[in-house]
């Protein structure tokens, strides 16, 4: 039986794309990056700590795959989580506005007795936006509870002026490592 460890509806709808059955497992993972610690690293660190967290919970369920993932944006060395309210949204797509970043993501499968990951890595442009822009997209909603503020399959497309790398990684779950790894499993 596959879980996936996550509440996130995108990653939820991501993963029902490949046509699988999957149960919903809520962990509470701290997503807290230690000092020094590179960003993929800290990603990588996260996912598998998601995993494991599900794994827990189903142990004594016989065949138990669980699926951990993690997604966040990097600009500059720092890595930009969810915004906690307007102001932080409105920072970080200051930043990002007219600039190149990057867009990590990473998925563990672990069972009982094996686990594996794989990441992906993709470059995303934002074109330029002036402060009217970025406060009706922060106003929108849709920045909340998405890494970096936005949201790239919503009202932000409309502001990427380019894509290198995975779509579905920049959403939250990059489909054909996920799909590549769940054939490992023998789950696809």
């Amino acid at each position: 039986m596959l879980y996936l460890a996550s509440q996130s509806p995108r990653r939820r709808q991501l993963l029902e794309q490949l046509g699988l059955s999957f149960a919903v497992l809520d962990v509470d993972v701290p997503e807290q990056r230690e000092p020094g610690e590179a960003a993929a690293d800290y990603v990588n660190r996260v996912a598998r700590e998601k995993a494991g967290a599900g794994l827990l919970q189903v142990a004594a369920v016989p065949g138990a795959v669980v699926l951990g993932a993690d997604t966040e944006v990097v600009l500059d060395g720092d890595v930009f989580g969810k915004p906690a309210d307007a102001a932080a949204a409105v920072q970080m797509l200051q930043r990002l506005q007219g600039r190149s970043h990057r867009v990590i993501s990473t998925v563990w499968l672990v069972s009982a007795g094996r686990e594996e990951h794989e990441s992906s890595e993709s470059e995303v442009r934002f074109a330029p936006m002036d402060e009217a822009a970025i406060a009706a997209y922060v106003a929108s909603g849709e920045p909340y509870g998405r890494a970096g503020a936005y949201a790239i399959q919503g009202l932000a497309a409309a502001h990427i002026a380019h894509l290198s790398g995975s779509f579905t990684g920049v959403m939250g779950l990059p489909l054909y490592e996920t799909s590549q790894l769940l054939r490992r499993f023998g789950l696809r």
